[in-house]
């Protein structure tokens, strides 16, 4: 049976389920015992979207440091969605108030999101996922809750003995898939690991329009919201797309095939990016791409390369996801049991990986969810507006068709 996701070249996300207390290369896949059946979702809905921007949003502003950022909503989304699919109760409910939609939404808009993602060759968005199964005894998984990651997520089944293989098993799995953008993301594997969830999310791809050499200069200045200014090399074109609101302005610069786009947003001089970033809703965002004008548009983005890695668990937990995080409340039974106790979440680690330049676009992004068992009104623009990145900015990889960000970050540094 065809796969419900095509195939996904760089890693978005990792969740590893542990049990409290205390491989080989891995088996063939179960996937086939489990008969995905791929559902047919409707398109995203438009509130549905304004709340999955609104989850980017909080995503990008937790993590906020002031420094270079990258996170993936889409690829932290895949991978906490197919975890709420095992939760219950109040955990299942504060899942879904922070990652925006109820459970069987968020399946549906992210299905139908993932499933019209850009396979050409100068233009291919990727994604896959996998579940990673201790097959010793220690955890039993819940025949239900493969089936919906099977249906929903695309999700194949590997089991594994989790020894001293399985870490270069899944690593392996993640460099593979991310094109070597990933290279790891677990370090080590407990001994009360018990399952691995991993979702990963690659794209790579070429400007409708490249860059010329004489387009790309060189020794440009990028200057930092502390005045200090740092050598770059810009890159410069006329687009015709133009974005705007009361504090910023900015534009959309098309991937081959016009269906994804490079977004960009520079808030207006003497306004810090992070009270720019602060005053954006999940509405208001979302109006603003879904708003481009249809204009010319003189821009300059800067060539620019961008690692991150963080852990997410306190950022969720400001955002309200708590009760997954402790054992005495985390309510995780449908996805399987244990004889030592509960399942909840530990660490969710969260990788990224972007480059720039005058051919087009590598993002990359990984997360790992580890879980152990115990006891405004428009600006008036110039007639043609001009809109340099050499100075700090917000942007996003979007979708077009649903003008949702897999990717959001911002640059406030050349180094």
């Amino acid at each position: 049976m065809k796969r419900y996701f095509p195939r996904l070249s760089c890693l978005t996300l990792a969740l590893l389920l542990l049990t409290g207390c205390g491989g080989d290369a891995a088996p063939k896949s179960l996937t086939e015992n489990l008969s995905p059946q791929p559902p047919d979702p409707q398109p995203v809905a438009e509130t549905q979207a304004g709340a999955l921007t609104a989850f980017s949003l909080d995503l990008l502003r937790e993590n906020w440091t002031g420094e270079n950022i990258l996170v993936s909503p889409l690829s932290v989304l895949s991978a906490l969605g197919m975890t709420a699919n095992g939760a219950e109760g109040e955990t299942l409910a504060q899942m879904e108030a922070v990652l925006g939609l109820p459970l069987e939404e968020l399946n549906e808009a992210l299905a139908s999101w993932t499933a019209a993602l850009p396979q050409e060759k100068d233009c291919r968005v990727d994604l896959v996922n996998s579940l990673w199964l201790r097959d010793d005894g220690s955890f039993t998984a819940n025949e239900d809750f493969l089936q919906t990651a099977a249906d929903w997520y695309g999700a194949e089944v590997f089991p594994s003995r989790f020894d001293s293989g399985a870490l270069q098993d899944i690593n392996g799995w993640v460099n593979d898939n991310t094109h070597g953008m990933i290279p790891e993301i677990i370090e080590e594997i407990p001994d009360d690991a018990v399952l691995y969830l991993i979702n990963a999310l690659a794209l790579e791809a070429e400007w409708e329009t490249p860059y010329r050499k004489t387009q790309i200069k060189m020794e440009r200045v990028f200057t930092t919201e502390d005045g200090r200014d740092q050598p770059a090399t810009l890159m410069y074109s006329t687009e015709d797309w133009y974005l705007r609101d009361t504090h910023a302005q900015g534009f959309l610069k098309p991937y081959q095939g016009g269906r994804w786009a490079f977004a960009a947003l520079l808030p207006e001089k003497g306004m810090k990016l992070e009270d720019y970033a602060a005053s954006l809703t999940g509405e208001g965002l979302h109006g603003i791409l879904t708003g481009a004008e249809k204009t010319a548009v003189e821009t300059a983005i800067p060539e620019f390369t961008s690692e991150y890695r963080v852990e997410l668990s306190d950022n969720l937990k400001a955002m309200g996801m708590t009760d997954a995080f402790h054992w005495e409340t985390a309510d995780f039974g449908a996805i399987g049991s244990s004889p030592s106790g509960p399942l909840y979440i530990s660490k969710v680690l969260h990788r990224t990986f972007i480059s720039v330049d005058g051919k087009g676009t590598k993002a990359a992004a990984a997360t790992a969810v580890e879980m152990p068992a115990g006891c405004a009104a428009p600006i008036e623009p110039d007639p043609i507006p001009v809109v340099y990145l050499d100075r700090p900015f917000l942007y996003m990889l979007v979708d077009l068709e649903t003008n949702l960000p897999a990717f959001i970050g911002a640059v406030t540094s050349m180094k």
